[in-house]
């Protein structure tokens, strides 16, 4: 799920979009020796003119959302094509839930959802009554358990720029104050963006660009870039629709102008791309109407989807448990202290009671749907299975810290905090959930 819907459907044409083309290459980290003097440089003539230094690397990190990696070969992503065979790309493994905000906030703080707080797009907690979380909210409570790779990078002098990235408008650290509109403390990015889906692609990229065309001391060394459509066509029309893979042209080109304009200011730069999840079809026959299983008496559907949660009403747990926890066709439903230790998922006490994970497959997933016409209009989903072959997320590396035309088998998410800090040069940080160790033979030194 994207931060907002899509204002409308990208109006691209696949045609344009599929013929080849090879970008301009970034350039590298150190200018090339300069040659010796030359003996009448030796005799007293005029010195050559110095060459203007290479801007130190800035590392980038993407976020196409909801972009599944075998998009890469329906023949529409001329630019990331060409990224991923001139650097290192893979098939991701997404954490659980294979939610937006809980795996953006999982590729910055490099810990799972059940340790960094945030796990579930929709979510409650005990010390907040009556209030619950949505993609809307950015009060540092529920932000604060984990320290994203921004803050990190700024108390240690490092300047940062985030355009979008889920969470990155939180003045983390800090908290609010009920009597007042703002945050007492807290760090964010040196520059941020509040999220607008109105604001293009093509504003965002050239926002990035701005930044960067600053000099040295007040350029960002860590950048980070959002873009949604794609997980929004994939909801509304499925992942194989040409009207979806019209998105992904559009976004392969917003990425090419990224590299473009990288190229025309001569900044070296590190391109980490990468998804938050994959999308699976789905089709109206394929749905549980979760109220004809628990009754909304007995207890509170937290959210739903593809899994559901379900917080009991008092004095009602053995019956939510009697009626969830017996075979259901589509679907397997756990205590959260009982879910399979694979998920990583549980311990937090903001997730609820119960939780329902529905089924995906070859023919398409199934639907927990609150009731018989919730969700019936869309045609694609994720939270399925992180394991899930459809979960899968896009992973591509490319710039001067990565070799060239690498395949890397699939890894977890948590690993590109990790990787991140080596590129940044920050320190590899202590109880981390993920390692740089899938990267060691595709960094360059």
């Amino acid at each position: 799920m994207t931060l907002r819907p899509l204002l409308a459907a990208a109006l691209l044409t696949l045609g344009a979009c599929a013929y080849p083309y090879t970008p301009p290459s970034l350039p590298p980290v150190t200018a090339p020796a300069s040659p010796a003097p030359s003996p009448a440089a030796h005799a007293g003539a005029a010195a050559p003119t110095a060459r203007a230094p290479v801007p130190t690397p800035v590392t980038i990190l993407v976020s196409i959302d909801g972009f599944r990696p075998d998009y890469l070969a329906r023949g529409v992503t001329p630019r990331l094509s060409a990224l991923a065979a001139g650097g290192v790309s893979a098939a991701m493994r997404p954490s659980f839930p294979s939610k937006t905000f809980p795996n953006h906030w999982t590729l910055v703080t490099g810990l799972v959802p059940d340790r960094h707080g945030i796990v579930a797009n929709r979510m409650e907690d005990k010390a907040r009554p009556g209030e619950t979380f949505t993609m809307a909210t950015d009060d540092p409570f529920w932000w604060n358990a984990a320290e994203p790779l921004w803050v990190t990078a700024e108390r240690a002098g490092m300047p940062t720029a985030t355009m979008f990235w889920p969470g990155s408008n939180v003045a983390w650290g800090g908290m609010r104050d009920p009597a007042r509109p703002h945050e007492r403390a807290g760090v964010r990015p040196r520059d941020w963006q509040q999220y607008n889906e109105a604001v293009s692609d093509r504003q965002r990229v050239e926002a990035v660009v701005d930044w960067l065309r600053r000099p040295p001391e007040a350029r960002p060394r860590f950048v980070t870039l959002y873009f949604d459509e794609v997980d929004t066509a994939g909801h509304d029309y499925g992942p194989t629709d040409q009207r979806t893979l019209a998105s992904v042209a559009a976004v392969d080109a917003s990425v090419g102008r990224l590299v473009d304009g990288l190229a025309a200011l001569g900044q070296s730069a590190n391109l980490v791309i990468v998804s938050d999840h994959g999308m699976a079809p789905i089709a109206p026959e394929r749905r549980i109407a979760i109220e004809s299983i628990v009754p909304a008496t007995d207890a509170r559907v937290v959210e739903s989807g593809p899994y559901a949660t379900f917080a009991p009403l008092p004095g009602r747990d053995a019956a939510v448990a009697q009626a969830l926890l017996r075979p259901h066709p589509h679907m397997a439903c756990w205590r959260k202290e009982a879910l399979p230790a694979r998920f990583r998922y549980g311990r937090n006490a903001r997730v609820p009671a119960f939780l329902c994970l529905a089924e995906d497959g070859a023919a398409g997933g199934w639907i927990l749907a609150r009731n018989a016409t919730d969700e019936a209009t869309h045609r694609g989903a994720h939270g399925y299975d992180n394991d899930s072959p459809d979960m899968r997320a896009l992973f591509i590396a490319n710039g001067p810290s990565f070799a060239a035309g690498e395949r890397l088998p699939t890894f977890d998410n948590t690993d590109v905090a990790p990787l991140l800090r080596d590129l940044l040069g920050l320190p590899a940080g202590v109880g981390l959930d993920g390692d740089v160790a899938p990267f060691r033979r595709v960094l360059r030194r």
